[in-house]
């Protein structure tokens, strides 16, 4: 087994306009995908019907960008995950697998992700089944949310240049402490960079005292982008595998021969349509030959599953995650809706004077309009059928 040089370009970084262009085109479809997605999110719906709705979507969306440039790789950053309620993450039900279906009341995280020629936007969003203002989350839920959402919130402001990883760490679990709840353990969020989302420097989650002594200090530095997942919990933290079937798998950039020609023919497709990329079972032509092929790829770390994680029975876990994009003048979050915490009645709030002060002050940032139009002109020419993009979500 030996490692494999991919065809990646390491040198592309958002220091290049053309490369802010394709991560902010990659977030205006991941927004769009989540906001539909959202709205399926109803009473008795097939949590199979979500996912792979979500999943078509992005594919469609991704297809009508660079149509001329048949060499530009895109579409699925990571396939459209639905986890309810004490589900932490990755479950993306397979056509063969037991019927979930969603019910009022289920608190349901949203996981999803798209790239345009290797960069990618990926997203988590957090809502309750059936909730509005009339029918306001409360209880052990709204902590959750309340705390998922305000440690978000204290990362995008942490996360910038000169700034280490460890101060991110510490921030939410201040704020899920403020909540009475805990980050899960040892969870990270990744720097991201092209064909690559799962770079070297990371965020830790909740590091138990042998993670917090092996996982590196870093810096962020300009023109790095980062995926910067919160998974908050009302449980003790430990996330644990049930019997649920892994169906979120990424190819490792490695060489091996396959013996299996089952296996050979599963890592040629996987190859082919989502190269270093998360993908699901779900999407190969046919998925019994799938399950099959996957295997020995697992055996000999041809691919990385995604395992389902759970915490325990009766607890909750909310998640957001956005995509922040490190620029000179200021941090550009391109993925990530607005939280409507005016249906969210916790009976918690932050009460750190330091942390009060960090969600107080902005998170916008100043824009060059030069550039931003530049930038937009590239969109336009290279989108055909794409929604015009929306400007910066605001925090």
């Amino acid at each position: 087994m030996a490692d494999k040089e991919g065809d990646r370009d390491e040198g592309a970084t958002t220091a290049d306009d053309v490369v802010i262009t394709k991560y902010r085109m990659a977030g205006d479809i991941v927004n769009a995908t989540l906001k539909a997605v959202m709205e399926m999110c109803k009473a008795g719906e097939p949590v199979l019907k979500i996912c792979d709705a979500g999943d078509k979507m992005l594919l469609e969306q991704t297809a009508k960008v660079y149509r001329k440039e048949k060499e530009v790789k895109k579409g699925i950053a990571f396939p459209t995950c639905i986890s309810v309620n004490n589900c932490i993450c990755h479950f993306s039900p397979l056509l063969s697998d037991p019927e979930v279906l969603l019910k009022d009341g289920d608190l349901v995280k949203i996981d999803l992700g798209a790239h345009v020629d290797g960069f990618a936007a990926v997203v988590a969003h957090t809502i309750v089944v059936g909730a509005s203002s009339e029918n306001k989350i409360t209880g052990r839920k709204a902590d959750v949310i309340m705390a998922a959402h305000l440690a978000s919130e204290a990362a995008l402001r942490l996360v910038k240049g000169g700034n280490e990883n460890y101060m991110v760490t510490d921030a939410i679990q201040k704020v899920a402490e403020s909540f009475k709840c805990k980050p899960i353990e040892g969870m990270l969020s990744h720097e991201l960079k092209q064909h690559v989302i799962d770079g070297e420097k990371a965020i830790i989650q909740n590091p138990n005292e042998a993670q917090r002594k092996e996982h590196e200090r870093c810096e962020f530095k300009l023109h790095e982008v980062y995926g910067v997942d919160m998974l908050i919990t009302t449980g003790e933290g430990k996330g644990r595998e049930h019997e649920t079937r892994t169906s979120v798998y990424k190819k490792k950039d490695i060489v091996y021969q396959l013996k299996r020609k089952t296996s050979r023919q599963f890592f040629s497709d996987v190859e082919k349509r989502f190269h270093l990329m998360p993908f699901t079972l779900r999407l190969l032509p046919d998925e019994t030959k799938a399950r099959m092929g996957v295997l020995e790829c697992v055996k000999h770390e041809l691919v990385q599953p995604f395992n389902v994680l759970y915490e325990r029975e009766g607890e909750l876990v909310a998640q957001f995650k956005f995509t922040v994009l490190l620029l000179p003048n200021g941090p550009l979050k391109i993925t990530g809706l607005p939280v409507d915490t005016s249906i969210i009645e916790s009976q918690y709030s932050v009460e750190d004077e330091e942390l009060k002060t960090l969600l107080a002050t902005s998170a916008s940032r100043k824009t060059h309009k030069k550039k931003k139009k530049k930038a937009g002109k590239a969109m336009a020419e290279n989108a055909e059928g794409v929604a015009a993009p929306e400007e910066e979500v605001a925090a």
